[in-house]
């Protein structure tokens, strides 16, 4: 290895990213919802143990542990899968029970789906339930109410937020780094999904499509950077994502694209990615920040953390 390539994994080394994993079916992304309505999922194949098995096999091989952002919907059928997650070491989190936007609900709704979801989680699992995802990350601007409905519902934590400039869910004035945020209701850990700049602008760099459909040497590129400053990146990934033979829906062309496209070089990538970067739950990459936030709930559900 010669002195640069040494230098260079060092500095990966040095900090620890957080893997995090969207469990939902196929067909549950928000960009299938006029396809693929809710009353139709019972009629589709499951596939989700499978790709989870791909996936955790190759976590498993490079002794990495992650954070698991479960559907309601998906630990009701699925509960020995959610069991093993748990038996395997990985932190259960919740996903909210419908895969539902934050900005197509409802307070009322939205406190039902999350409370929905962490009773099941916990009563699957068998351990407390404190980290929240919305689905394609939707708490933004508009929809910060549902940051206090989170604290009263006894979440300690959130990663919910992408500090870029998008439509449908971009969040450019949240902070890009982990920090604690008062809310009315109390103090709530905010986990920000990563973008890294570059041509003077905010990028995203957590996964995801972007992981699958650009150069694995864009994501390598930002996890080192990130690394160079001290802040450790946030990973995700869908088990759809390592799925390469999962039915084609009828869907547009872009839709498509976005969705089919770079799934067969998936778990390749990730299994590459693991072995040049060190990753670890939320819960171990955050708990400095707030240990309050992955412990038990406290009664009248709000953390006590002093905002950073």
């Amino acid at each position: 290895m010669s002195a640069a390539a040494s230098r260079a994994h060092a500095v990966t080394d040095a900090v620890t990213h957080a893997f995090t994993v969207d469990v939902e079916e196929f067909f549950q992304v928000s960009a299938f919802e006029e396809t693929v309505p809710v009353a139709q999922w019972e009629r589709l194949p499951s596939r989700v143990e499978a790709s989870m098995d791909t996936l955790l096999a190759i976590m498993d091989s490079h002794g990495v542990k992650g954070t698991f952002f479960t559907l309601g919907w998906v630990a009701e059928r699925h509960p020995a899968m959610v069991r093993r997650f748990v038996e395997l070491g990985h932190e259960l989190a919740s996903h909210g029970y419908w895969h539902r936007r934050v900005t197509t609900q409802q307070p009322d709704a939205f406190r039902a789906d999350v409370r929905r979801a962490r009773e099941v989680l916990e009563q699957v699992g068998g351990v407390a339930v404190r980290g929240y995802r919305a689905p394609t990350f939707s708490i933004i601007a508009e929809s910060e109410w549902a940051l206090p409905i989170l604290v009263e519902e006894g979440y300690g934590w959130d990663s919910s937020r992408y500090p870029i400039h998008r439509r449908g869910y971009g969040s450019p004035h949240v902070a890009r780094a982990a920090h604690v945020q008062q809310t009315a209701a109390g103090a709530l850990l905010e986990v920000p999904m990563t973008v890294v700049e570059a041509l003077g602008r905010a990028l995203p760099a957590a996964g995801g499509g972007w992981f699958r459909q650009f150069p694995f040497a864009i994501t390598d590129w930002a996890l080192t950077a990130r690394a160079r400053e001290a802040l450790p990146a946030i990973f995700y990934i869908h088990p759809w994502e390592l799925d390469a033979s999962q039915p084609r829906l009828p869907v547009g062309l872009l839709t498509r694209l976005r969705h089919y496209r770079g799934l067969a070089a998936t778990a390749t990538r990730i299994d590459r990615m693991l072995a040049r970067h060190r990753f670890a739950p939320v819960r171990d990459v955050f708990h400095h920040l707030c240990p309050a936030a992955f412990g038990p709930a406290p009664m009248g559900g709000a953390v006590s953390c002093s905002a950073s």
